[in-house]
């Protein structure tokens, strides 16, 4: 897990500036560019099991601690607060993108963008029509709540918190630790792409496990590929049983209609 092995140590930027994603006194991060620390225990051999589970345990903690005041600050400014995990290349921005158009003229919506190098995602969506924040996560592997309370801020800064509306959080590409890392958000949306294997919900149970929606996205390829949509739905279901499941092409505008009405009736209409 990413908590002992420290590939969350190298150093985070909002917005292009530089600040630091991990690195709190005491929690069990590496500050950004320190070379020794807490974590380093995890690379020695003679490192006991327990103490390895102490530091996991401590940066979860701390983690959730984060993600409990976000959830606190969210609910003030009555914002529904969707977390969307996925492989690399499922389809996350085009999303994004689509539901931007399709969401005009409704509630206020905004987009924090999670990737580990470029402005390019966060670029897509403000050209769509919403404020975006772009977390780069330099060697990190995941979003944390920590992170997620600097993209608020600068939303809060920017007078472009969506009071009352939606915020649309897209995490780094990953289907291993977001699924540990709670960021306030009202529920994981997994995505699932039909380019992908059927059986990613049985490979990476945690994550599928964790998401309260399953989208599988671009069904519009299905007559080119040999992906089994109902065994993805029927092994998604061995690991969270009764999750719904959404097919979506934002090419064909399949299932987008019922993307929008999930959404409204989460963010309360």
């Amino acid at each position: 897990m990413c908590t002992t092995c420290g590939c969350g140590h190298g150093q985070v930027s909002i917005n292009g500036k530089r600040g630091h994603g991990h690195g709190a006194p005491g929690s069990g991060y590496r500050l950004a560019g320190q070379r020794h620390g807490p974590l380093d225990a995890a690379h020695a051999p003679d490192t006991p099991a327990e103490r390895i589970v102490a530091i996991e345990q401590d940066i979860l903690a701390d983690n959730n601690a984060r993600a409990a005041r976000n959830r606190r600050l969210l609910a003030e400014r009555g914002v529904f607060a969707l977390n969307l995990v996925s492989s690399p290349g499922s389809g996350k921005t085009s999303l994004l993108v689509d539901t931007i158009g399709r969401w005009a003229g409704r509630k206020p919506v905004a987009v924090v963008e999670g990737d580990q190098q470029t402005a390019n995602d966060a670029e897509r969506i403000r050209a769509a029509g919403a404020p975006a924040v772009q977390i780069n996560t330099g060697k990190g592997c995941h979003l944390d709540a920590r992170m997620v309370a600097q993209a608020l801020a600068r939303l809060e800064r920017d007078r472009a918190m969506p009071n009352g509306g939606l915020l649309l959080i897209e995490n780094v590409g990953n289907l291993v630790c977001p699924a540990a890392f709670d960021l306030g958000e009202a529920h994981k949306v997994a995505i699932l792409s039909v380019t992908e294997g059927e059986d990613k919900p049985l490979k990476y149970p945690d994550m599928f496990r964790a998401a309260d929606l399953l989208i599988i996205s671009k069904t519009d390829l299905l007559p080119h590929l040999d992906f089994d949509i109902a065994a993805a739905i029927r092994m998604a279901r061995r690991v969270r049983p009764g999750l719904p499941v959404i097919r979506l092409s934002v090419k064909t505008g399949e299932g987008c209609d019922e993307w929008l009405n999930w959404l409204a009736a989460g963010e309360g209409g």
